[in-house]
């Protein structure tokens, strides 16, 4: 059976799927018809339901959890690796909901973390991920919305920290930050959704287990080329909630989801919004 999937080009995505794509591991008969795509653009592409199995933001979910279920492996989820608000001129947290400010994207979870921080801060415009801190610098924007390898080069390219919207969540819940989650159509049956979920955790297992044979596959994919910055990029976003989300995992989906309804940002979302492996 051959599924349709995508994921982003960053290094915690190109590590995890790399033996579930190049057949480095028992794919249970299953193949991939696999695309790489920015995270926003593949947060889009869910809305016309006609990817199989893809990465998306957990923000993103909220407007299509009626065509797609979460899996129980491959997620963005930790502590210490929330998006960060930068800019080039020293600004005030009290000052954001004045400030022009760049994001990643209208459906990312760091725009969602932003709305609830600051629901005032209106004056928004999209921009790609990697762009972020160039616009910045050529003031075009007075603040930027960054994720992904920019969270490591900002620093030493002038920027400097407003404010972390990972520490702010973690203070306003106590639980790890949720960013991105593997996701798998509901039309696909529950025993090949299943069988998906257990060939990405292999493929997981195999990355750690063996961190070498990734490396050809996330190097000629990552933006930042310097290797320092993609191991970190691999440490920081790539953790136990990864191989599973476990209870604390999805206690933090369901309290960002929860909150973001209880605050008007998000719609109502089914009962059932995680797989349930077989």
């Amino acid at each position: 059976m051959k599924l349709k999937l995508g994921f982003s080009p960053c290094p915690n995505d190109t590590f995890i799927f790399d033996a579930m794509v190049h057949g480095r591991i028992d794919t249970e008969g299953l193949e991939f018809d696999y695309f790489l795509a920015d995270v926003e653009e593949l947060n889009r592409k869910t809305f016309t339901s006609d990817v199989d199995i893809t990465k998306i933001s957990c923000y993103a979910y909220t407007f299509v959890a009626g065509d797609y279920l979460i899996l129980d492996s491959g997620s963005a989820v930790g502590h210490g690796n929330g998006p960060l608000l930068i800019s080039k001129h020293y600004i005030h947290p009290s000052e954001i909901p004045e400030v022009r400010i760049a994001i990643p994207g209208k459906y990312t979870t760091a725009n969602l973390l932003l709305s609830i921080a600051w629901p005032e801060a209106d004056k928004k415009t999209e921009y790609l991920f990697s762009d972020i801190e160039k616009i910045l610098l050529e003031e075009k924007t007075d603040a930027g919305l960054i994720i992904h390898e920019t969270r490591f080069t900002y620093r030493q390219k002038g920027l400097r920290l407003i404010t972390d919207l990972g520490k702010y969540w973690e203070g306003l819940t106590g639980l790890p930050i949720p960013l991105g989650i593997i996701v798998v159509n509901r039309r696909i049956p529950p025993d090949v959704a299943s069988k998906i979920n257990r060939v990405l955790r292999r493929s997981i297992e195999y990355a750690f287990e063996d961190s070498s044979a990734s490396y050809g596959f996330v190097a000629s994919n990552a933006r930042e080329m310097e290797s320092k910055v993609v191991n970190s990029h691999i440490k920081l976003y790539v953790n136990e909630y990864t191989l599973q989300l476990g209870h604390h995992g999805k206690e933090a989906i369901n309290s960002l989801f929860g909150i973001a309804f209880e605050r008007g940002i998000i719609p109502s979302l089914p009962e059932n919004i995680f797989l349930t492996p077989q």
